[in-house]
């Protein structure tokens, strides 16, 4: 029996994931979308059946009946980009593995990406998938204040936080693992020529232990230092963002001043050049509304 193309689909269900020709032993594991599934992947938890049965019936302890949250043990992605051969399909993989390059381990969420033969409806073709740890945490916000005190708060929403024992060490510790993130980053930018998409809702996840944790590797883009702005598939300029969303993270978290001769900034926060790109994203924004 053959299956739509889950890349069609809005969303995925449990049914979808284990219907797929490739996925093997379907009653193990359960899959539930995470609320963060977007545009570029379907992004599905996988939990354990038995703790999907103790969130919905409860524990009993002490009385008292609990339902813990299933934690998932991976991240299923599976990506909505099309390949035309295996070869640009081997090239995007080789994209990845530059990113986990620079930041791993301490600064990416890992992910064992794969490609697999799809089988659908008069098609075999590769669809290409991702296997990522599951970030406990919370959502960074760039553009955010990130002085102490959203720290403090990011750190109380979190159910265990953890690492140095006082507020203030586990703040400084932040700061300390923000800089060295800013670092690798422009490490990734001037040497390999590639940046992430750090300017996405909820793609860099404040772990427990104070570490800051690149979650999407969905939109990896080119960098070019000429006068072009790189737009992706969507038209949205994720190179010239997602540089402005690191300006924003070496100012705003790991606390220290831009230097006014840092050549990646000379370009890239150029007044001329941030005002077209506020225009190019207007005009993104306004189509995505369907204004």
């Amino acid at each position: 029996m053959t299956q739509e193309d889950p890349r069609d689909k809005l969303s995925l269900t449990h049914d979808d994931v284990v219907a797929l020709n490739f996925v093997k032993a379907p009653g193990i594991y359960v899959y539930r979308r995470h609320y963060r599934a977007g545009l570029r992947s379907h992004i599905m938890q996988v939990l354990r059946r038995e703790d999907v049965e103790k969130e919905r019936t409860g524990v009993l302890r002490d009385g008292v009946r609990r339902f813990p949250k299933a934690r998932p043990l991976k991240m299923l992605r599976i990506f909505r980009t099309r390949f035309r051969n295996l070869r640009e399909a081997e090239e995007e993989l080789a994209r990845f593995k530059i990113i986990e390059t620079y930041l791993a381990p301490f600064h990416i969420a890992r992910s064992n990406e794969f490609l697999a033969d799809f089988t659908g409806p008069g098609q075999k073709e590769p669809i290409l998938c991702g296997l990522q740890d599951y970030m406990d945490g919370e959502a960074i916000n760039p553009w955010n204040r990130l002085d102490d005190e959203e720290l403090t708060s990011l750190k109380e929403r979190m159910p265990h936080p953890e690492g140095p024992g006082s507020q203030r060490e586990w703040i400084a510790n932040v700061r300390t693992q923000a800089d060295r993130l800013v670092l690798r980053l422009k490490e990734l930018v001037s040497k390999a020529g590639y940046v992430p998409d750090l300017a996405g809702s909820g793609n860099l996840i404040l772990t427990p232990p104070g570490l800051i944790k690149l979650v999407d590797i969905n939109n990896i883009s080119r960098v070019s230092f000429d006068s072009s702005i790189l737009l992706d598939d969507r038209g949205y300029p994720v190179c010239d963002k997602s540089v402005e969303a690191l300006s924003m993270l070496e100012r705003n978290l790991a606390g220290r001043p831009l230097d006014p001769d840092d050549g990646i900034y000379q370009v890239f926060l150029a007044p001329a050049r941030m005002e077209k790109v506020r225009i190019i994203e207007r005009e993104f924004h306004t189509a995505q509304r369907g204004d």
